[in-house]
């Protein structure tokens, strides 16, 4: 039992040390995750909304015109392309990224979206969601880390603070909680 102890504490030790930017970026990513219904944890959406004296009917319209509109109104983002929607009642230009600009020329009522990146979040959930073959390996053999370091733990400490004590007390809890969860959810 000595010798399992031993062992558990150099696995435990090593194995925690090498994952310890993997588990940052899964918790980091995981509490994003589990709000997304109070926020967009992959992108910021700034949405403005003004009116304009422009003419940008269809008959009346250039990218020239476009152009010199996304200056004044101060989009930043690169323009890519334009199209008429709604019989030609709306004007929607497309910009780089996922940002855009209505434009309902009846009235000239403007709705500029623009969206960025979240830095950090968009690049740590983008992990979460295994991007590629790769990155689903490194992922899988992290997950079994894991299991080895939650075995490894039982062994690490003995007497009454170890897992036939207060340590056990804790294990049997963290196993009932999600459990419960599932039946009562």
């Amino acid at each position: 039992m000595k010798k399992l102890r031993k062992w558990s504490r150099i696995l435990h030790r090593d194995i925690g040390f090498f994952f310890v930017g993997a588990t940052i970026i899964y918790s980091i990513s995981g509490i994003a995750l589990n709000h997304m219904a109070d926020w967009n944890p992959n992108f910021k959406v700034e949405i403005k909304k003004f009116t304009t004296d422009k003419d940008l009917s269809k008959s009346n319209i250039s990218e020239t015109k476009i152009l010199n509109f996304l200056k004044e109104i101060d989009a930043d983002d690169i323009y890519k392309s334009y199209n008429y929607v709604e019989n030609g009642t709306i004007l929607r230009i497309y910009l780089e990224g996922r940002s855009s600009v209505t434009v309902k020329h009846s009235t000239g009522e403007v709705m500029a979206e623009f969206v960025t990146k979240r830095p950090v979040f968009f690049q740590t959930n983008y992990l979460h969601y295994n991007p590629n073959v790769w990155w689903t390996w490194f992922s899988d053999i992290f997950a079994g880390a894991l299991i080895l370091l939650s075995i490894t733990s039982l062994f690490m400490v003995r007497g009454r603070k170890g897992a036939w004590g207060r340590g056990g007390i804790y294990v049997i809890l963290g196993i009932i909680i999600p459990i419960l969860f599932l039946i009562f959810s």
